[in-house]
């Protein structure tokens, strides 16, 4: 795959660096029955976006009523080049959860493989919720909702200040999305996009299931193997979340389950161990001992933010979390070595009183993103939504400080900017709840192999998750990869063309596969100083700027 639609694919994962009623979780034989009492709709598709075609469908708000309220669902497909050889659709999900499927299909030009582009309809359907689906909407304005989006404001609280904002910003989205959100925070949860995933596959003509789903979408396409293990011809789940830890229990929050700070964390160790080892001709952080440097820039802006001109007249101010977002975003890149050291480096000389003009770049556009406007935009309610009706949660928000410094104490830097992606979801103010959610067993024995994708460096889904959900499925295969970077999909040869030979024949790899052939850190000498201040033109502007990650795992 070509490296422009690799990054195009990891822009899009990034942009998108996790009590009420009381009824039995769903089985997944209950799933099938749910799903096959809904008659196969009929899609009226229609010309959408020149290259694409577009369709809405309604479908029953809950399952267990098919002749009751309906929930609008956005549905998108970009053709088969080679209609002669057309094997089928190919559904695919970016993840989030709050990714749109349908804008993410509609980009599938730009990051699959042709191979792929030529046989399969590639399918996106909007989850519950989100993107041009109905939406989730927990607030009766925007007027309201910046009230309460205002006390999170920050890319994750650091200060006592900052936490208790944070926490009454989180109490109050948790109460208005357990009422103002209903019904539909009531019926989105995972197992809801599964059997909305399952009728348009029957809507689109297809036999079985053929799926690829990245970081978040990974938790999706297990739900969907283990609600309906005989129904998908050939699925892959790349940077994935063990489906038991997202689940959880009412004990941990959802970095202590996922642990995707660790991940964050090791990536970051071992650049910085690269980049001493590479030394000061091809590392701009190598000088000293870089983990220790790296240590002393992060911790000096707890106490003394920087200012950077933000382009526009004005300034910046880079605070620690600022900073640790950037680091993240940087992470999610197959450019990682380069993009942390070059973030580190810059930060560094303007703490020393130098210049800097890559990292403007970066942040031009902060303060104009921070604003919250016309028109309503639901992302963290969407997110929310999935994470807080999917999980079990802690019961306070008050909780969560002694929670993140734990886990901040286990994986620095990162623990604590993960560990507050849940802190909404205390079930004590987070009271709505899915009757149909679906919460295991996830070790069902599928008809056919399932593909399960893990990178050694993912920064947020912990490769780890890819190592321990392998051992829950019976009938899985999976694939390894030595890349940088979030998801393995583009980033090398080996990792792409095996998933891409899959999905087109239906035969797994062997179990086990490793792929060692994607890039690595600090192998070239760097350019000369008089280019290394464009060096960070055009690449992806961190998310340093929402209030918290919109797009929690990808």
């Amino acid at each position: 795959m070509p490296l422009k639609k690799h990054r195009l694919l990891t822009a899009a994962l990034a942009g998108i660096v996790l009590t009420g009623l009381a009824a039995a979780p769903a089985s997944a034989g209950g799933s099938r029955v749910l799903t096959d009492a809904v008659p196969t709709p009929k899609l009226g598709w229609y010309k959408c976006y020149e290259i694409a075609e577009c369709a809405t469908v309604k479908l029953p708000l809950d399952y267990r009523k098919p002749k009751g309220p309906k929930t609008e669902i956005a549905v998108l497909r970009v053709k088969a080049k080679n209609p002669a050889k057309r094997i089928g659709s190919l559904f695919v999900n970016p993840g989030g959860p709050g990714g749109s499927a349908t804008q993410f299909a509609l980009a599938a030009p730009q990051f699959l493989s042709d191979s792929l582009l030529e046989r399969f309809d590639v399918v996106g359907v909007d989850p519950r919720g989100i993107g041009a689906s109905q939406q989730v909407k927990c607030f009766p304005s925007v007027r309201a909702q910046t009230a309460v989006l205002n006390l999170m404001n920050v890319p994750f609280p650091v200060t006592n200040a900052e936490e208790r904002n944070y926490i009454a910003g989180s109490k109050k989205l948790g109460r208005a999305c357990s009422t103002t959100g209903r019904p539909l925070t009531a019926h989105s949860s995972t197992a809801e996009v599964a059997r909305d995933m399952e009728v348009v596959r029957r809507a689109v003509g297809d036999k079985k299931l053929t799926y690829l789903g990245f970081s978040y979408g990974s938790a999706l396409g297990q739900y969907y193997a283990n609600m309906f293990p005989s129904r998908f011809r050939a699925l892959v789940v790349d940077g994935v979340l063990n489906p038991n830890a997202w689940v959880g229990n009412s004990r941990q929050i959802l970095d202590q389950r996922l642990h995707s700070g660790d991940a964050g964390y090791k990536a970051l160790i071992e650049i910085l161990k690269r980049c001493d080892k590479a030394g000061e001709t091809k590392c701009v952080f190598a000088e000293g001992n870089p983990v220790k440097h790296f240590a002393q820039v992060a911790n000096r802006l707890k106490t003394d933010p920087v200012d950077f001109p933000d382009g526009a007249g004005g300034t910046v101010k880079v605070t620690y979390a600022v900073f640790v977002s950037a680091i993240l975003g940087a992470l999610y890149s197959t450019n990682a070595g380069a993009e942390v050291t070059a973030i580190a480096a810059e930060v560094a000389a303007v703490q020393e009183g130098g210049s800097t003009a890559p990292l403007l770049a970066r942040y031009r556009a902060a303060k104009a993103a921070r604003a919250y406007d016309f028109p309503y935009e639901n992302g963290f309610e969407a997110s929310s939504t999935v994470i807080c009706t999917d999980g079990k949660h802690p019961a306070r928000a008050e909780s969560w400080p002694a929670a993140t410094d734990r886990r901040d104490r286990e994986a620095p830097y990162f623990g604590r900017s993960w560990g507050w992606i849940d802190s909404q979801c205390a079930s004590s103010t987070w009271t709505v709840r899915d009757p149909n959610a679906y919460t295991g067993p996830f070790t069902k024995r599928t008809a056919n192999r399932f593909l399960i994708v893990g990178n050694f460096w993912d920064p947020a889904t912990n490769y780890q998750g890819a190592v321990s959900s392998r051992r829950l499925a019976p009938n899985a295969s999976l694939l390894s990869s030595n890349n940088w970077g979030h998801t393995a999909y583009g980033s090398g040869v080996c990792a792409t063309t095996t998933i891409d030979n899959y999905l087109l024949t239906g035969k797994a790899p062997k179990d086990g596969k490793v792929c060692t052939d994607a890039a690595q850190p600090f192998t070239t000498p760097l350019p000369p100083p008089s280019t290394l201040s464009s060096a960070g033109a055009g690449k992806k502007r961190p998310p340093v700027v929402s209030p918290r990650p919109i797009s929690i795992l990808g």
